[in-house]
């Protein structure tokens, strides 16, 4: 292994083991790195011959390739901490983005279904869950998508957090979920009646199909339990499901989005944002408050009903 390399390795082993990253955090960080050390091997350099000036070629050339602001923000982050790290443990001679400004992201506001949206797309995974003429394999995976759907906007987990539950997460009686979330933290997350009664309702038709076998996974394969269900399926199966509801923007649809509505309806209703921190499993209120971004109706509402003036124009009117 080329010198540069191997001491990004060093880093990414630090992330994993010491700090505990996710697996998705580490892959995400190699490719990042990836483009840096190609960049590196491009002008024949080692990473102690790295500088300022260098550093600056370097983000010159992420922005000629067209990369968006989030991108490059990303990537230049990666460069600093794998450069920060080298001179922590004395493996480089000096950190040259001691001195580089951080870059900004651009706060792009996600996308969000409304209630009535919300609701049209669950309706749509019950309507198919509860027509036994598709026959037992076919409605035993459109009982799955109901669970799964009312799960994620019951609760606002990640998709991937749903998809790596055990099966015995959510036993009879149940009304609390035992989330592990990012960088292996622990949280408890409020499940509703609805949400329950779909989760039942897959297991027993998943059950029926099986014949009793029994699974590892909350959210698995009908036909081999033995797998859990992947991103990628859970992914196809909101957008069919997106579709069977007539959404406006089906392709803009994915597991994240009932996610998204989850925090932005129960901010609606008055949550208040530690508290939605913590059931998001959110480490900062920083990324919470963008759901605060996302909730003007209710604050242009508010103003018409509350502000002082505007009570005494109505006393005026009337």
């Amino acid at each position: 292994m080329r010198p540069n390399r191997r001491l990004a390795q060093l880093w990414l082993d630090a992330l994993a083991t010491e700090l505990g990253a996710a697996a998705g955090t580490i892959d995400t960080y190699t490719d990042d790195l990836n483009c840096y050390l190609a960049w590196l091997d491009e002008n024949s350099l080692g990473l102690d011959d790295v500088g300022l000036e260098q550093i600056r070629d370097y983000i010159a050339a992420l922005d000629g390739r067209g990369y968006a602001g989030s991108t490059m923000a990303r990537r230049i982050t990666v460069a600093r901490g794998l450069h920060k790290f080298l001179v922590a443990e004395e493996l480089g001679s000096g950190d040259p983005t001691s001195n580089l400004s951080t870059m900004k992201r651009a706060r792009k506001l996600p996308f969000v279904l409304s209630i009535a949206e919300t609701e049209a797309l669950l309706e749509s995974a019950h309507r198919l869950a509860a027509d036994p003429s598709v026959g037992l394999y076919r409605q035993a995976g459109y009982a799955r998508r109901a669970a799964l759907f009312e799960t994620l906007y019951a609760s606002g987990m990640r998709i991937s957090e749903a998809l790596s539950l055990p099966s015995d997460a959510a036993p009879a009686g149940t009304r609390m979920l035992l989330v592990r979330g990012k960088g292996d933290k622990q949280r408890l997350v409020p499940l509703h009646e609805r949400a329950i009664a779909a989760i039942a309702q897959w297991q027993k038709l998943a059950s029926a199909y099986s014949g009793g076998k029994p699974s590892q996974w909350l959210f698995h394969s009908v036909r081999n339990g033995s797998k859990a269900l992947t991103r990628q399926a859970a992914l196809l199966e909101i957008k069919e499901a997106a579709v069977a509801a007539d959404l406006s923007n089906p392709e803009r649809v994915s597991p994240h989005v009932l996610r998204h509505a989850f925090a932005t309806h129960m901010h609606a209703g008055g949550t208040d944002l530690r508290v939605l921190q913590e059931l998001l499993g959110h480490a900062g209120i920083e990324t919470t408050q963008i759901y605060t971004h996302l909730d003007t109706s209710r604050l242009h509402q508010m103003v018409r009903d509350l502000h002082p003036l505007n009570k005494e124009e109505h006393t005026t009117a009337a």
